[in-house]
């Protein structure tokens, strides 16, 4: 494995000092839950080791939400990293080859290139509105090409698949005899309603989740992986095994105590998540200087300062960062020229979240060249 540094790990605000940070719009999730908001007891809980699997209530609630699925299809693991990790070293080696979208959430990227495998690119294009040209997908399958990997609702634009397409992704890698990675992160914050569980569509899908953004519980590092192939998920589970053998007995109770209020949590997060869209949609009306693709789902959107105007682009982000204390995801994060930027609209207060998109346009303002 050649591990690298991700820039989204090395400058994400946990690591500069949030102390620094006036309006913080790097986050991908909704803020982060106090734990008596959970109101979990602790207090008969064993601190052993737990079920391999993951706790199998937990496993039994997660299957429920997909048509045809049991828990036996659901292992836990310690976050949705975890479970791109589990999966991309399981089924990938030097000699293959991934397919994925790009930009991307960088681990499903960058896991692939530590293990040194061949990673193909299918670009999502501003112009095209960051949308999954399926064509394009079949076109660029080879028979060294071992998973598919895509991402619904998509990190960082906020588009969303529907279940047609994901269907036709499906039938896409059944017929390459490969696995369908579908990181659905973000799938209980779709706008129209969460799409089919890809791992209830086909039996070459994989799903992949967590509790961390929809929830505000990435401190208790919960995910999983889905899938109907008992094969795949044995082997999947031995590399939890080997790397930590099980969960956190105390994460797994947290998770437990979510699950059950599940729809309650949810209802309040979509409620929020609609009064942030929409003032930063409103945002985005007001000024000139950005365009973007109007997101399905999720809390974070990709958009770029417009190509034709002259703007020093490093000047920018020093006049955002340095003089506005104000931060958000630059492209280069995901791969990409630095005018896009990636805005967490979910996390911040909403008076944080008005200033930072106004200090926004006033650095852009600033950061124009000036004509001679």
């Amino acid at each position: 494995m050649d591990y690298r540094r991700m820039p989204i790990e090395i400058e994400s605000p946990e690591q500069l000092g949030y102390d620094k940070i006036k309006c913080n719009l790097t986050e991908s999730s909704m803020p982060d839950m106090k734990f008596d908001a959970l109101g979990v007891d602790f207090s008969d809980l064993t601190l052993a080791y737990t079920d391999h699997a993951g706790d199998p209530e937990l496993r039994q609630m997660i299957a429920a939400e997909g048509e045809g699925l049991r828990a036996e299809d659901v292992l836990a693991t310690p976050g949705a990293a975890a479970a791109l990790f589990i999966i991309a070293t399981t089924l990938l080696s030097a000699r293959d080859r991934i397919l994925v979208v790009h930009p991307n959430y960088a681990t499903n990227i960058e896991t692939p290139r530590a293990i040194g495998c061949g990673v193909d690119l299918l670009e999502l294009r501003f112009e095209d509105g960051f949308r999954l040209d399926t064509g394009r997908l079949r076109s660029m399958v080879t028979p060294q090409t071992k998973l598919i990997s895509l991402t619904t609702p998509h990190n960082p634009t906020g588009t969303a698949l529907s279940e047609a397409e994901i269907k036709e992704a499906a039938d896409i890698a059944e017929q390459a005899g490969c696995p369908l990675l579908v990181d659905e992160t973000y799938r209980d914050m779709a706008f129209d309603g969460p799409a089919p569980l890809a791992a209830s569509i086909s039996p070459s899908a994989i799903s992949v989740s967590s509790l961390s953004k929809t929830y505000g519980l990435p401190g208790i590092r919960v995910g999983w992986i889905i899938s109907k192939n008992a094969a795949l998920m044995e082997t999947f589970l031995a590399a939890k095994e080997q790397i930590v053998i099980c969960g956190s007995a105390l994460d797994e109770r947290a998770a437990v105590a979510l699950m059950r209020r599940k729809k309650e949590f949810q209802a309040v997060a979509l409620a929020d998540i609609r009064r942030a869209f929409e003032a930063t949609r409103d945002w985005m009306a007001s000024q000139n200087d950005l365009e973007w693709v109007e997101p399905r789902g999720g809390v974070v959107c990709f958009p770029r300062i417009k190509p034709a105007l002259d703007i020093d682009i490093d000047e920018f982000y020093r006049i955002l960062n340095e003089e506005y204390g104000t931060y958000v995801g630059p492209g280069h994060w995901f791969g990409m020229d630095r005018r896009h930027m990636r805005i967490g609209y979910g996390w911040p207060k909403p008076d944080e979240l008005a200033a930072g998109l106004q200090n926004i346009t006033r650095a852009a303002a600033r950061a124009r060249r000036k004509s001679t």
